[in-house]
């Protein structure tokens, strides 16, 4: 069995906006119990990160099946979050709702506008149907979902979030979109 993540990636803060709603919600994790102030070497390829705290539970479903064996990592700068190895099929216009398959003629657009985005901090991709500019991180994704933020909640090896926890969190991002992604590697 590999790792599993989730990721509460807040799309709407800028690089500085990012740091100071981290600390926000690390320290309503820390007073809750979910997690631990103290950052070890507890997440998969990151910098060290939160451990679960006494009341883990409060962050997921009630029908957890084992305790989080992993961390919270908290990402501050600019991330391209997956759900893993796979890429979707189609990317979908928050403006006009198209979806437009990705396919060979069209995912190197997205993949160049990606690593501006990355790059730089502002990319954008002209829908093929509306013909509207749409920034990267204003895509919505098929079955397979990509995130494209400066801040991004990553919780590894956790049981399932539950919906009241993720809404309290989202809740602290001063009414910011967010994005909820899981996968596994």
């Amino acid at each position: 069995m590999g790792d599993r993540f989730q990721v509460i990636a807040d799309l709407d803060a800028g690089a500085a906006d990012a740091r100071r709603l981290a600390d926000r919600v690390v320290a309503w994790l820390v007073a809750e119990g979910v997690v631990r102030a103290e950052r070890t070497a507890c997440v998969l390829g990151e910098p060290p990160g939160h451990p679960p705290g006494p009341h883990w539970e409060r962050a997921v479903r009630d029908d957890w099946d084992r305790p989080p064996s992993g961390g919270l990592a908290v990402h501050t700068r600019r991330t391209g979050f997956t759900s893993g190895a796979d890429m979707p099929d189609a990317a979908v216009c928050p403006r006009c709702t198209a979806a437009t398959p990705l396919d060979d003629s069209i995912w190197p657009r997205f993949s160049d506008a990606m690593r501006a985005w990355h790059d730089t901090g502002s990319a954008s991709v002209t829908c093929p149907v509306c013909a509207a500019p749409v920034a990267v991180p204003d895509w919505t994704w098929d079955e397979c979902p990509l995130a494209f933020a400066h801040l991004g909640f990553e919780f590894w090896n956790w049981p399932e979030l539950g919906d009241a926890f993720r809404a309290r969190l989202t809740g602290l991002l001063d009414g910011h979109r967010t994005a909820y992604l899981w996968g596994a590697y």
